[in-house]
């Protein structure tokens, strides 16, 4: 009879994940899907935009990357003011900022404007990412953490689905509709949404699990402690103050492989539009279509494989092999540029491998950090490593500017998205394992 206790404990402990899950998690989903709809939405843009307005590919990649430059400068002052003023206002002040500055692209006319515009876009998004890893850091142990995570990856591919035909839907059927191109519809369409997931923010989060009136005390007093085991058990790693991450090698670690992982993640992200109409598509209600299916099949993957990597408490490996794997794909999509079919199949490859690598790394950092510490570290990581995201469509656009080639491009980011897979293996060899109880 005495095993009765513990089945009755991991029965309430998954009750209790269950029902935060379903109270935070699809607000997070919604608002990440619409914040990365907004992020790469000139990747579709750019095929009116630029000859509207006589951009070339280099104004366009810088155009795209420089949206990061702002990200990296206020994304670790953010995250500090998250731990200050709480969850539910830095949120909806990320958002609401962010839904005018994305709809205000509609009326960039000169480069000038398109780079003060994306930069002040990753200037006010800046610490949301990071922000929503941290958060769910005050609600989730960390035998949970790549499961719940890997949703929010999962609204990047959804992101990607309803992008590629929403947008190709819009730039169809809008176009001068009020004197206005198809492409300023795009921005305009999908900006004004952010700012109403604002507001709603403020009613729907709250900053911690001691403020969830929806919690009973029980439940409240059972999720402390599953947090505070999690805490003992990495005590003999984890640094817990904003110095701490400072000087922390392994936060400079992570951060250089965030940084080669980026560097796939966006070159897809913004050139995959490209790669389609390099294949023989024209019309752009179609190449919206078919960017959704890389998406589509990448959403599945993602799940699939974060739930791996928890059942097996192993984030390493996990990692190297999706980095490796999807920088093999990555460099491969450049040998079939002109097969419709392979293209769309090697990046449904690349989506499943490299967008699945991101909730994986992004539940191994709170192994080495924690408190105020993990709040800097995880700023500093996602910053300073989300330079390659600025690097990324920056360098392609100018390689295949000076050279009239989009592969040689990928090439140089599928190359470094291996070395990043290769580096976690050898050299992040420390990585305590989660022994929590997974449900």
């Amino acid at each position: 009879m005495k095993p009765q206790p513990a089945i009755s404990l991991d029965e309430a402990r998954r009750d209790l994940n269950r029902k935060i899950m379903l109270r935070i998690v699809p607000f997070l989903f919604v608002a990440y899907v619409i914040a990365f709809l907004d992020r790469i939405n000139i990747g579709f843009a750019q095929l009116q935009m630029k000859s509207a307005l006589g951009f070339s590919d280099a104004v366009y990649g810088l155009g795209a990357g420089i949206f990061f430059l702002g990200y990296f400068l206020l994304e670790v002052p953010s995250n500090l003011l998250l731990m200050r003023i709480g969850a539910r206002k830095t949120f909806a002040r990320i958002m609401a900022c962010w839904g005018i500055v994305s709809a205000c692209m509609a009326f960039v006319t000169t480069p000038t404007m398109l780079y003060l515009l994306r930069f002040l876009l990753g200037a006010f998004e800046a610490g949301f990412f990071p922000g929503i890893i941290l958060y769910l850091t005050f609600w989730f142990p960390a035998s949970r953490r790549a499961t719940v995570t890997s949703w929010l990856f999962v609204s990047v591919a959804v992101a990607g689905v309803l992008g590629g035909i929403i947008s190709g839907v819009i730039m169809q059927y809008t176009a001068g509709l009020h004197g206005l191109a198809g492409w300023q519809w795009l921005f305009i369409v999908e900006g004004l949404p952010s700012v109403a997931l604002g507001g709603l923010a403020l009613w729907i989060l709250q900053d911690s699990p001691s403020e969830a009136k929806w919690l009973t005390e029980e439940e409240r007093q059972l999720l402390a402690r599953e947090l505070e085991e999690d805490q003992n058990a990495k005590r003999h790693v984890a640094s817990g103050s904003l110095r701490d991450a400072l000087f922390n090698s392994r936060v400079y670690l992570l951060t250089a492989i965030y940084f080669t992982l980026t560097c796939s993640t966006m070159a897809v992200s913004f050139w995959v539009p490209a790669m389609i109409r390099a294949a023989g598509v024209t019309d752009v209600l179609h190449v919206g279509l078919y960017s959704a299916i890389p998406y589509g099949i990448g959403s599945v993957g993602i799940v699939l494989i974060s739930r791996h990597s928890d059942r097996h408490r192993e984030r390493r490996i996990h990692y190297s092999v999706c980095a490796i794997g999807g920088g093999i794909a990555l460099s491969t999509v450049a040998l079939f540029s002109g097969s419709l079919p392979f293209v769309l199949g090697l990046l449904s490859v690349v989506v499943v491998l490299t967008f699945s690598a991101l909730p994986i790394f992004w539940s191994i950092p709170q192994d080495y950090l924690s408190g105020t510490g993990a709040a800097g570290g995880i700023a500093i990581i996602s910053s300073l490593g989300i330079l390659g995201s600025f690097f990324s469509p920056a360098m392609i656009g100018w390689i295949k500017s000076t050279t009239g080639r989009l592969d040689n491009g990928l090439h140089v980011m599928a190359l470094l998205t291996i070395l990043g897979g290769i580096a976690m293996y050898f050299a992040l060899n420390d990585q305590p394992r989660v022994d929590a109880k997974l449900a």
